[in-house]
């Protein structure tokens, strides 16, 4: 292929995001919101719209409602005719009988009520209007998306990344130069492939997304499950509803080896819709057929000098659960206080380290119980003969959302023995250091507000309603260290809705619980010590890289 020659003027930019998925997104929001300058790329001339994931877990949909964007999503189409789905069903068909349902302990259903545990829940938006939504707060922040632009070659820099860049229309090639760059370019990551870094895993199978339209409300019969695993003699599948009546997403498995993607013509899949719904005449309308690999790899490391791996090009794991694009969300919110942390001088480079430090055992944790409830659905069509017991690895949903540890340099040490699944599951959301801050309902004024409303932007230090010594630690240290910090008491002008702080997180009346910008606690401390300020300038010393 021969290349143009024409060239445009630089451009210089804190973060480059490579990829316009919902993890290049969800990085670009997270970053704006901090108020970094970032560039986002795209080589796809617009978001696909393709209804691929649909739903984000109870911690994705928190971070999301820091972002300002929750109501948006809940008010997505797809969210508010899905908002009453639940459940997971295996059938003949849908017109047919019914062989089982996924009745688990592990099982949290999306319409359970997290009152003690979160200030928000599941919403099934389906990703193509979540994406849309993203783009939207994206553009408001005034990040610059540019579509169908590739990035072309990059290079690393003791002071940043010099990166080629085209436009595939014009093939016009310019010059970027950036701090950082954040790979969100997918499974098939090039970027992770020019940095030889390992995508350790296996392949589980491979599927195609029918997207169709055609009127089953008559088969549903009032169900409203959020899937329904089919296994006839014509089709093994699974149909998901997108509005309960006539818009449907039906997977089906297909072997590479001996067919062809290109098979799944308008016809073909009328036939395996047809069989799936066990409706002979059914005449569906073919929306969009979207093959994709079920698998389940880690990258090696998500950091390598100025770049870093999020969503899929750092971990794929197979749909069950509903972790994945959850768990990219995550990565860019993790990621993105700290790149800010260091542009804007409040945290030393090392900080940086604590993304792969952190990241990489959660996601390998979570790609882990991704692939053992995969693995579980069987059990559901009785294909595995006398129901077998669940796997004695699978964690329950509400640890995997909100229950993880991190072991990092930016966090207190913590012990609390060997935990489960790559040590990083805990059995309670307790307010140890490495873990979720424990949503704890407030009051201001006439107003409630979850305490995790109070994080985002800068570290935060929550303290009992004797926290004069803390008071004053703060404000001396924040100025010594030059570094945004706010403190709350609880207790003090924060009412504690419940009388649940003490219990929560661990302290007394005179404690304090110091919270980053993540959510994460970072450390805590029983009751006042003494020196106050010495004890809390040194522990941001050490927990901020600032050494």
């Amino acid at each position: 292929m021969v290349l143009s020659t024409a060239r445009s003027t630089l451009r210089n930019t804190d973060v480059l995001v490579a990829g316009g998925g919902l993890a290049g997104l969800s990085a670009a929001v997270f970053l704006a919101r901090q108020g970094v300058d970032c560039l986002l790329l795209e080589r796809r001339p617009e978001l696909s719209g393709h209804p691929r994931a649909r739903g984000v877990h109870p911690r994705a949909m928190e971070l999301l409602r820091a972002a300002g964007v929750e109501d948006e999503l809940r008010a997505m189409p797809s969210a508010r005719l899905l908002a009453g789905n639940s459940g997971v069903i295996a059938a003949r068909s849908l017109a047919g009988p019914e062989l089982g349902a996924l009745d688990e302990k592990y099982v949290m259903d999306v319409g359970a009520d997290l009152g003690p545990l979160s200030p928000t829940g599941w919403c099934l938006c389906h990703q193509g209007e979540l994406e849309d939504v993203l783009r939207g707060r994206a553009e408001r922040l005034g990040v610059a998306l540019r579509f169908h632009t590739e990035l072309v070659s990059f290079t690393q820099e003791d002071e940043g990344i010099t990166a080629r860049v085209r436009d595939r229309v014009t093939g016009t090639e310019r010059t970027i130069q950036a701090r950082y760059l954040v790979a969100a370019d997918g499974a098939h990551s090039g970027i992770r492939d020019t940095l030889g870094i390992p995508f350790k895993g296996e392949t589980l199978g491979h599927y195609v997304n029918i997207h169709f339209h055609a009127d089953l409300t008559e088969q549903l019969a009032g169900r409203r499950f959020l899937m329904c695993h089919t296994a006839n003699d014509e089709v093994r599948g699974a149909l998901m509803p997108l509005d309960n009546t006539s818009d449907w997403l039906l997977h089906v498995a297909y072997d590479p080896e001996r067919t062809d993607v290109a098979s799944f013509t308008d016809e073909r899949c009328a036939a395996l819709v047809r069989a799936a719904a066990g409706v002979p005449g059914l005449s569906p309308r073919i929306r969009s057929v979207s093959p994709w690999e079920g698998a389940a790899r880690t990258a090696g490391r998500f950091r390598d000098g100025r770049v870093f791996l999020v969503g899929d090009a750092a971990h794929v794991m197979p749909p069950s659960g509903g972790f994945g694009s959850s768990t990219g969300i995550q990565d860019a919110h993790n990621l993105a206080w700290k790149l800010a942390a260091v542009l804007d001088g409040w945290a030393g480079p090392a900080l940086l380290d604590s993304y792969d430090e952190e990241r990489r055992p959660v996601c390998e944790a979570t790609v882990e119980q991704a692939v053992l409830r995969s693995q579980d659905r069987p059990r559901l069509t009785g294909t595995q003969g006398e129901r077998q017991p669940v796997h004695p690895g699978i964690v329950e949903d509400a640890q995997v959302w909100l229950s993880w540890r991190y072991r990092s340099s930016a966090v207190t040490p913590w012990d609390e023995g060997v935990l489960p699944g790559h040590g990083v599951w805990s059995a309670e959301n307790d307010g140890r250091p490495g873990g979720r801050a424990p949503h704890l309902r407030l009051r201001r004024g006439g107003a409630e507000l979850s305490v995790l409303d109070l994080f985002g932007d800068r570290p935060v230090l929550l303290t009992g309603p004797d926290n004069r010594a803390w008071q004053e630690a703060a404000r001396t240290v924040a100025h010594e260290l030059e570094l945004p910090l706010t403190v709350h008491g609880i207790g003090a002008e924060l009412t504690d809705v419940d009388d649940r702080w003490p219990e929560l997180y661990g302290v007394t009346a005179r404690g304090a619980v110091l919270v980053r910008p993540d959510g994460v606690v970072a450390w805590r401390c029983a009751d006042a010590p003494i020196f106050a300020r010495d004890t809390l300038r040194a522990v941001l010393i050490r927990l901020l890289a600032r050494s």
